[in-house]
């Protein structure tokens, strides 16, 4: 695993997903992808079952075949009430983008996602000892 932490990230376009696996790698981050909530939920599970849970999840709001970040993040809580996730958007005027925090967010991360601030977000929510 790379020294900065476990990242799982969720998007519906392989695009985003290939991108965000360079990004992620240049970061020092560890990042596994998945396209949909339900493949978050059995990664997820599974590296928590594991014992190599993730450090943080980034959830793309809008998922159309399949569940999206709102519902997601509403399932993770409900298996582990700690996970830390933050919601990705296109939309910044969607009230969950607006009031992530009530969602069960932990940050908001608007598209395109600019580097600095992906890496911002990351070593905030993501405290090492």
């Amino acid at each position: 695993m790379a020294g900065n932490g476990k990242v799982l990230l969720m998007d519906d376009e392989q695009i985003i997903l290939d991108v965000m696996r360079e990004v992620l790698r240049f970061l020092e981050y560890d990042g596994m992808f998945a396209q949909d909530g339900a493949a978050v939920l059995g990664l997820y599970k599974q590296e928590k079952e594991a014992g190599v849970p993730f450090d943080l999840v980034i959830l793309d709001l809008s998922i159309p075949e399949g569940l999206g970040g709102k519902d997601t993040i509403a399932l993770l809580k409900a298996y582990d009430p700690a996970v830390k996730a933050i919601v990705s958007s296109g939309y910044s005027d969607d009230p969950v983008v607006q009031d992530f925090m009530r969602y069960g967010f932990s940050a908001k991360l608007s598209k395109p996602y600019k580097i600095s601030d992906l890496k911002e977000i990351l070593e905030q929510l993501i405290k090492k000892p």
